[in-house]
């Protein structure tokens, strides 16, 4: 699940007056996907499998989801790595956060899934591999360097499959900085409620995706812009109700903790099929 950023966090992240002018030939293309409407695996699909591992990931895959959203951090040596909380406790059986784990320590850590399987901390280059020519990426930028992911992402040649989440002004500024070529995503701000103010935002920002819009008048203007819309619907208690209200909303695409029953629920009502 991608941080909700309160919203003083987001006028001093999208307020700038030094941050990149918009204009309609900035809007750089997101990430080639077979569907129209986008379905995003949350974590991966991990109802079964532990999230943000490897086979959350493979999972998402089989079932057909167009994206896999995974949170990037960094170990104490350096290593990227996918975890959504900045400390192991949490479905792992070691303790302690993770930036003060070598990377070796991390691979020694066990995820226990809920039909018994056993995993590890994955690395973001295992992940990229995964991935690679089989599902986009939606990456969550949790706690890392730009320009050493992007380098690694180069490396994989994944640089048209992933689409960045930054949730920070410095790593906005970073990503625009290092990879300017690299189609950004994050959350608008609660108090932009007029077209006017919608402009004048995106005058100084360059998103291609946002997660959520405050004000439904809004929505010709995003689509005027063309930038895409990705609700986040994620919940354990997810109902079809959600989603079609987010669909009729006006989303391109749902972030998901049940991307098999979406892909069900979307094909079923023609939405959808693939």
């Amino acid at each position: 699940m991608s941080i909700k950023l309160k919203p003083v966090l987001m006028g001093i992240l999208f307020n700038s007056s030094f941050l990149p002018a918009f204009s309609q030939q900035m809007i750089k293309p997101l990430p080639k996907s077979k569907n129209a409407f986008i379905v995003i695996a949350h974590r991966g699909s991990h109802l079964i499998k532990p999230e943000n591992t490897i086979a959350s990931i493979e999972e998402a895959i089989a079932i057909g989801a167009d994206y896999v959203e995974l949170d990037l951090r960094t170990t104490k040596d350096g290593h990227l790595v996918l975890l959504h909380n900045d400390r192991v406790d949490q479905g792992s059986n070691g303790k302690g956060l993770i930036k003060d784990l070598n990377f070796e320590e991390a691979k020694k850590l066990i995820l226990t899934g809920k039909d018994g399987s056993l995993h590890q901390i994955a690395s973001f280059e295992d992940a990229l591999n995964t991935c690679k020519g089989k599902i986009n990426i939606y990456l969550d930028f949790k706690a890392a360097d730009a320009e050493k992911a992007y380098r690694v992402i180069k490396k994989a040649g994944m640089e048209h499959q992933i689409l960045v989440y930054v949730g920070s002004k410095s790593d906005y500024i970073s990503w625009q900085k290092i990879a300017p070529q690299m189609p950004m995503m994050s959350r608008l701000d609660p108090a932009i409620t007029t077209e006017q103010d919608l402009l004048q935002f995106f005058e100084k920002t360059s998103l291609e995706a946002i997660d959520k819009i405050p004000n439904e008048t809004l929505l010709p203007v995003l689509k005027k812009m063309g930038i895409s819309i990705f609700q986040d619907v994620q919940k354990a208690s997810e109902m079809p109700e959600d989603w079609d209200k987010a669909i009729k909303y006006g989303a391109q695409g749902l972030q998901t903790d049940h991307p098999e029953a979406l892909i069900k629920y979307l094909k079923a009502n023609k939405i959808r099929t693939n």
